[in-house]
C-alpha cells in the first residue's frame, strides 16, 4: 500500500507546480458554482431552494479532482478552507460575502441557529473523508469519493423524487423527516450507478495513482457501498444526514475491502 510518507519523499519540484494548478482549478471551479446561484438568487431568478440545491449538488463535485493530486494532502487544506467558509456564513457574519451566501441558500431550519448547519456538515464530512485516506490510504481514493457522490447527488435525488412521486411512506419517529419507498429506492438506484462509475473510472479505466481493482470488485464495492449508504439515509435524522451517509458508508467499504 502506498503512503503519504513515500509520496513525499519522492516529491519533485513538477510535482509542485503540477498541483498547483490543480489547487487553482478547484478553487476556480468551487466559486464559480457558488457565486453563479448566489447571484441568482439575488437577483430572484431562482428561489432560495433551488440555490442550495446547485450549491450541494456542484461545489462537492470538486473531489473528482483529487486523485489527480501527486501530493492529496492539497485536497485537505481546500476542503478545510470550505469547511471554515461555511461554518462562518451566518445571518450576522461581518463579512457582506459570508452573510449573502448564507440569506442566499440558508434554509427555515437553520433559522434559529443563524448559520448554514447543512451546508456546514457536509463541508466537515468532505474534509474528514478525504483527510483520512489521504493520511492512511492515499491509493485508494476512490472511497471517499463515492461516500461524497452519494451524498451530493443520490441524497438530492431522492429528496425530488420523494416529494414529488412518493405514495409508500417509511415513518422513523426520530429521524425529523418522513422517508418515501420510492425516494430510498431512488437512494439506492442512483448510488449505486454513482458508485459503480467512480470505482470503475478511477480504479480499472484510468487508475492514475490510484491502487487499480477487477471489474468483480468494481462490482462488489458499487453494490455495498449504496445499500449501506442508503441504511444509513433512511434511519439517520434528517439534520445530519451529510454527515452519517458519507462516512458510515465510506467506513464500511473501506473496512469490508480487506475481506473481499
Amino acid at each position: 500500500m502506498l503512503t503519504l510518507t513515500e509520496i513525499i519523499a519522492d516529491y519533485k519540484l513538477a510535482d509542485f507546480l503540477h498541483d498547483l494548478t490543480l489547487v487553482g482549478i478547484a478553487y476556480g471551479y468551487v466559486l464559480v458554482t457558488i457565486l453563479i446561484p448566489v447571484y441568482l438568487k439575488k437577483k430572484n431568478i431562482i428561489s432560495k431552494f433551488i440555490a442550495r440545491k446547485i450549491v450541494h449538488l456542484f461545489a462537492g463535485l470538486v473531489v473528482l479532482i483529487v486523485p489527480f493530486f501527486v501530493l492529496p494532502l492539497y485536497a485537505v487544506f481546500i476542503a478545510l478552507s470550505l469547511t471554515v467558509v461555511t461554518y462562518f456564513s451566518s445571518k450576522n457574519s461581518s463579512v457582506k460575502q459570508l452573510q449573502e451566501l448564507y440569506d442566499s441558500i440558508g434554509e427555515e431550519a437553520e433559522e434559529n441557529a443563524g448559520r448554514l448547519e447543512g451546508p456546514f456538515y457536509y463541508s466537515i464530512s468532505i474534509t474528514i473523508l478525504i483527510a483520512i485516506f489521504v493520511v492512511l490510504a492515499p491509493d485508494r481514493l476512490y472511497f471517499p469519493i463515492c461516500g461524497i457522490l452519494i451524498m451530493i447527488i443520490s441524497d438530492n435525488f431522492a429528496s425530488v423524487i420523494g416529494k414529488k412521486y412518493g405514495r409508500i411512506k417509511i415513518n422513523i419517529a426520530y429521524t425529523g423527516t418522513a422517508r418515501t419507498l420510492e425516494g430510498s429506492l431512488t437512494f439506492l438506484i442512483s448510488a449505486f450507478l454513482l458508485c459503480f462509475s467512480a470505482f470503475y473510472f478511477f480504479g480499472l479505466f484510468n487508475p492514475v495513482n490510484q491502487y487499480e481493482l477487477t471489474f468483480k470488485l468494481v462490482f462488489t464495492y458499487a453494490l455495498i457501498t449504496s445499500l449501506a449508504g442508503t441504511l444509513v439515509e433512511l434511519f439517520s435524522p434528517s439534520t445530519i444526514d451529510d454527515l452519517t451517509v458519507p462516512i458510515a458508508a465510506t467506513m464500511v467499504i473501506y473496512v469490508l475491502s480487506f475481506v473481499t
